[in-house]
């Protein structure tokens, strides 16, 4: 499934994701999203492992292989703006923004914002079509979901 998915990036035009791709992806995104400070710690792969738990409802242990299957995805993967356009045609749009706001909850997750994930975060939601008041309004609903004010459960 890995090479399957690196090689489907690295085409001109990668064709559309498969739902197993698709989800490789997004969790590969993550990855790319919390090492890109270069400070890749507990707290972020805690709150990446818990975003794929909940949402492809797998058990702890599932959660843990897809991330470290993303993890080697993401440090082979070609530049970020293939990552998003596959997820762009392979994800429908409301999940897109639910994509955003896990990117938003991972880049909360250790307290600290960089200008490498502020940056990641500038570009990301653009490349997945998402407007910047989606990505706002996605960043409130993790920040909130972080400080435990949000209602419902979190992503």
């Amino acid at each position: 499934m890995i090479r399957s998915l690196l090689s489907k990036l690295s085409q001109p035009t990668p064709s559309p994701l498969g739902d197993d791709d698709a989800r490789l992806a997004i969790a590969a995104l993550l990855v790319r999203l919390a090492r890109s400070d270069h400070a890749y710690g507990a707290t972020e792969v805690d709150e990446i492992t818990r975003i794929l738990s909940r949402r492809y409802g797998l058990t702890e242990d599932g959660a843990v292989a897809l991330r470290l299957d993303a993890e080697k995805i993401e440090a082979e993967a070609p530049d970020t703006v293939r990552f998003t356009n596959a997820v762009k045609d392979g994800v429908p749009l409301d999940d897109r923004i639910a994509v955003i706001e896990a990117a938003w909850s991972v880049v909360l997750a250790d307290g600290v914002r960089t200008a490498e994930e502020d940056a990641l975060m500038r570009m990301i939601p653009r490349f997945l079509g998402i407007t910047d008041r989606e990505s706002n309004e996605a960043r409130l609903r993790a920040a909130r979901a972080m400080d435990g004010t949000a209602d419902g459960d979190r992503i």
